[in-house]
């Protein structure tokens, strides 16, 4: 059981764990200021537009309880309280496009990281690797690049022919 938690203790306090927290707490905070946007700016506008004035509360009523007058359903909450079946596509519909700009920003956000990691790959690529051997002038022995001596003829490379 020690080892249980032993192990455990090294999964918790592993950077990517800790990173994956720490971006599950951030994704939930930005999800909030979505929502709102959604709800506060969006949905409003869409409200204007066809009419409602608060298009997350459009329903259609699917079912009366007995002694309901449709005339007594005014609102959402109003149904809620009478027990009225309803069919709510204004929260729906707020909930897809809640969706949709978190995909959308999260499709951006990954994109932006790809790009930079692929310019970061890049810019690696671009710098040309040091040759690992080179020719000695004199015997046309091959030998590491770094060499000041040749070994197989023991000539000295630090003032002679290079090629």
């Amino acid at each position: 059981m020690k080892k249980f938690f032993q192990e455990f203790k090294e999964f918790a306090t592993r950077g990517n764990v800790v990173d994956l927290a720490v971006g599950v707490i951030i994704g939930a905070a930005f999800q909030k200021i979505v929502t709102s946007a959604v709800n506060d700016l969006v949905m409003p506008l869409i409200g204007v537009i066809t009419g409602n004035s608060n298009f997350n509360d459009a329903f259609w009523i699917l079912r009366l309880p007995e002694g309901v007058d449709a005339a007594q359903v005014t609102s959402l909450a109003t149904a809620t309280e009478l027990g009225v079946t309803t069919f709510n596509y204004g929260a729906f519909i707020s909930a897809v496009i809640d969706f949709v700009i978190m995909a959308f920003v999260i499709f951006v956000m990954i994109k932006a990281l790809n790009k930079a990691s692929s310019l970061k790959k890049h810019k690696a690529e671009e710098a040309p690797a040091e040759p690992a051997t080179k020719i000695c002038p004199y015997c046309l022995s091959e030998i590491p690049y770094g060499a000041k001596k040749c070994a197989h003829c023991a000539s000295d490379l630090t003032d002679g022919p290079t090629i």
